[in-house]
């Protein structure tokens, strides 16, 4: 009967040897995440201790926020990676984007190449205020060229909390799901835990990501989680062995 009542893990406890981030924002100076080399550093060893082997480096693409082109990514991440020292420097493993989708993304998508996670999986993300009018259109766009769309954090958006048929619909178009492994500790909220725990109860998340922009992201991997579906995330984890 004891084992009812039995702890939840701290986060960090479930992060296998050999974990690979998909999801970060450790280059410097390029978005709202880490500011200098030095912060980079601290947030690759923090992460490092935590039992993280890689990191794929994700900087925003935000029209009129944060203007990054592929050129200018692939030269910070290279610039970056030059200035670190070992094993920090291995452990900054590959760079790509998180892409805002909206009609300004179209026009990028016709002129230049986007930079995957891994082959043509592309890392997006919406408005957290609403989706884009055209969401489905730009999802077909984006599997026009070739590329197979993964969206960030779907358990952030507010907006599909009270209307989750929309997560089947994005499934049945072929939408894979990351998760952020920060919504199983509550670290965004009570609204954001459950729907990450409905995500991951119904079977619908394929990936996870760090999204770790500070130290206090960093810090937060020693909370206990508080969603009830540990299996879902303990398999969700380990399927980012794919991505090495």
């Amino acid at each position: 009967m004891f084992s009812l009542f039995k702890s939840k893990p701290k986060l960090s406890n479930l992060i296998p040897e050999g974990f690979i981030d998909i999801h970060s924002h450790i280059l410097p100076g390029i978005d709202d995440g880490a500011e200098t080399i030095e912060h980079t550093a601290r947030l690759l060893d923090g992460l490092r201790k935590i039992g993280f082997s890689k990191c794929i480096a994700t900087p925003h693409t935000l029209p009129e926020i944060w203007e990054n082109t592929t050129d200018g990514i692939k030269a910070t991440f290279q610039l970056t990676k030059q200035n670190l020292e070992e094993p920090l420097q291995t452990m900054l493993h590959d760079v790509a984007s998180e892409y805002m989708i909206n009609e300004a993304f179209l026009d990028r998508l016709q002129t230049e190449p986007l930079l995957t996670i891994k082959d043509n999986i592309v890392l997006i993300e919406m408005s957290y205020m609403n989706p884009p009018l055209a969401l489905k259109d730009i999802i077909f766009e984006i599997q026009l060229k070739g590329y197979q769309p993964l969206l960030a954090h779907p358990e952030r958006y507010l907006f599909y909390h009270q209307n989750t048929k929309m997560y089947s619909t994005l499934k049945d178009l072929d939408v894979k799901f990351q998760l952020n492994l920060l919504s199983s500790v509550g670290y965004y909220g009570s609204s954001v835990a459950n729907a990450a725990d409905f995500l991951l109860k119904e079977n619908l998340i394929d990936f996870v990501g760090s999204d770790v922009h500070h130290l206090k992201h960093v810090s937060a991997f020693e909370n206990k989680i508080i969603i009830k579906s540990e299996a879902q995330l303990r398999l969700a984890i380990e399927r980012n062995s794919l991505f090495k």
